[in-house]
């Protein structure tokens, strides 16, 4: 006789067992508590969380003969009819393979059929499997059921089962565990059953099982049969930090020792493609990541370091693989040249290339500006449900950051004082630790580069010569400039009191502007970085000096007769 399998064997049979669902346990015992249980529930989450589990426990606590503050006896006739699978009260029906009309139809008419028990449950597995002539003959039903009928839909994809079903159901939604509390399942499960494992395996079967409880135990028993040892396995993350490094050698090196521990190179793809969804999610919307916390703070720091465009790009070739790869006479070379692809993109020329290398270059920045980080957005909320938004992340704010001041000449202009209004933007912004005034004073061209292309122009054209006092002191060419200025102060205020955490004035003084040399400056730290081959200085031309125009010189040509009365209003 074979021997039961763990997950099997501990199975949880009543709500206090049920690990890492506390919101789900709390709803169902309160309902049945106060004879308020529903007629239609829609269980929802990752496998092997407990989703099948639940439904049979909600099953025998809505029949059991001696029930006892919200859970069942497991003592009953009812209960044990249901531990076994033999009671006429359940009624299981996977949808994978019971999506027809036809198969909706009979459950149908066995709904309308009296039972022994209070309620019939009716759970249905893998209902977003149902095809739409099923999900309609379903439909009528949930929307008037009998009144001794229950029905519980699991699913491990809700998006995929229609919002007129969704509407008439609970929707409670079931999540992985946490690794702390997974591993202290996994030995408890150890001591209990007389198993014998190290701690090491233990931590491998914790990290393998990624959440689930189900496929935690199940690797848990292949540990045990191997020996108490889990045997190194190569990690998807070998992966995603070739990409992020560029390293072909080791992405190379991780599908020779994946196919040595017996991966299948389509398996392998599909696999890569899997974690680099979570990546995508993870900064497009990451309350759908389904994955432990400290897995997805993992994932969420991948993410951000290899880029939108290069996750987006990854998964765009290594979906074609996953086509090609039928028809390949080599799977396992048509996957080791995609990486290679991938992980080389210097020499490519395509779009998608060309923005995850801009990428890569505004991500070196932004790590190298500032030991404190980027700077991050508040998370989006919705106004009317209090719940963050979908895709309303918090993502960084990648900031280019400008040449450093040019020093002040020896005279002082005329100047004119603009104080930043104290403004109050519709999100809540988080401040770091207030700035002193030399801080202040090196991290404004950060400020500047953080506009929109106007204010970013306007600003880049003056000069910071002083910070004292929460006053910044910009060198400007005219007093039109830093009229129109003025007019975007709203704009720097925000990224102002985010960097420096306190109100900051502005000091205008108008002086000869030296932005020509910042540009220069610019433009060849640039040139530097992105061209290989050096530039040749001789064969640059440099324009003849005086021979430069004012506006106002510009203008009076432009009116033969006139003359420039006062050029300074």
């Amino acid at each position: 006789m074979a021997t039961q399998s763990l997950y099997r064997r501990y199975r949880p049979r009543r709500f206090d067992e049920l690990k890492g669902q506390d919101h789900v346990v709390r709803a169902l015992r309160n309902a049945v508590i106060n004879n308020r249980e529903g007629q239609a529930y829609l269980f929802s989450g990752p496998r092997g969380t407990g989703k099948t589990s639940t439904a049979r426990i909600l099953a025998k606590v809505l029949n059991c003969e001696k029930l006892k503050d919200g859970e069942p006896c497991g003592k009953c006739n009812s209960c044990v009819s249901i531990d076994v699978g033999s009671s006429y009260d359940v009624l299981e029906l996977d949808a994978a393979s019971n999506n027809g009309v036809d198969n909706m139809r009979d459950l149908i008419e066995r709904a309308a059929l009296g039972n022994p028990g209070r309620h019939r449950v009716f759970i249905l597995d893998e209902v977003h499997m149902l095809s739409k002539p099923a999900e309609a003959a379903l439909l009528k039903t949930l929307e008037e059921p009998p009144e001794h009928v229950v029905f519980v839909l699991a699913t491990t994809d809700p998006q995929k089962v229609s919002e007129t079903i969704r509407s008439r159901t609970q929707h409670l939604q079931f999540h992985l565990l946490p690794m702390q509390e997974l591993k202290d399942h996994v030995k408890w499960v150890v001591a209990d059953a007389k198993l014998t494992i190290s701690d090491d395996a233990i931590d491998r079967v914790v990290k393998l099982g990624g959440g689930s409880v189900r496929d935690t135990l199940s690797a848990l028993e292949l540990a045990v049969a191997s020996g108490g040892e889990v045997d190194e396995q190569i990690s998807l993350d070998e992966f995603i930090e070739a990409f992020i490094d560029h390293d072909p050698g080791r992405a190379l090196a991780a599908v020779g020792a994946s196919v040595q521990f017996g991966a299948d190179p389509r398996a392998l793809t599909e696999d890569i493609v899997r974690n680099l969804r979570d990546l995508f999610l993870s900064l497009m919307a990451p309350e759908l990541v389904q994955l432990p916390k400290e897995r997805a703070e993992i994932v969420g720091d991948q993410a951000r370091r290899m880029g939108a465009s290069s996750v987006v790009r990854a998964i765009e070739v290594l979906g074609e693989v996953l086509i090609e790869i039928r028809h390949a006479p080599d799977a396992r070379l048509l996957l080791e040249v995609s990486l290679v692809k991938l992980t080389r993109q210097n020499s490519s020329t395509d779009i998608a290339a060309l923005m995850s290398r801009i990428e890569r270059l505004e991500a070196g920045v932004v790590a190298n500006r500032d030991p404190t980080g980027p700077i991050t957005r508040p998370v989006l909320v919705d106004s009317n449900t209090g719940r963050a938004k979908l895709g309303g992340r918090a993502t960084p704010l990648v900031v280019v950051p400008n040449i450093a001041s040019v020093a002040a000449p020896a005279s002082k202009p005329a100047s004119t004082l603009a104080s930043v209004p104290d403004v109050v933007p519709d999100q809540k912004l988080e401040s770091t630790a207030v700035l002193s005034d030399e801080e202040l004073k090196r991290r404004w061209p950060d400020v500047v580069a953080a506009q929109k292309p106007m204010v970013r122009a306007l600003y880049s054209a003056m000069n910071l010569t002083d910070s004292r006092d929460g006053i910044i002191t910009l060198l400007a060419p005219s007093d039109v400039h830093i009229a129109k200025s003025k007019e975007h102060l709203e704009a720097i205020s925000m990224s102002l009191k985010t960097i420096a955490g306190k109100k900051i004035d502005l000091n205008f003084v108008v002086g000869e502007s030296k932005r020509g040399r910042n540009i220069k400056q610019s433009s060849t730290e640039l040139i530097d970085e992105e061209i290989e081959e050096p530039v040749d200085l001789s064969e640059t031309t440099k324009v003849p000096k005086g021979t430069r125009s004012s506006p106002f010189d510009d203008l009076a040509k432009s009116f033969p007769g006139s003359r420039i009365i006062d050029d300074k209003k």
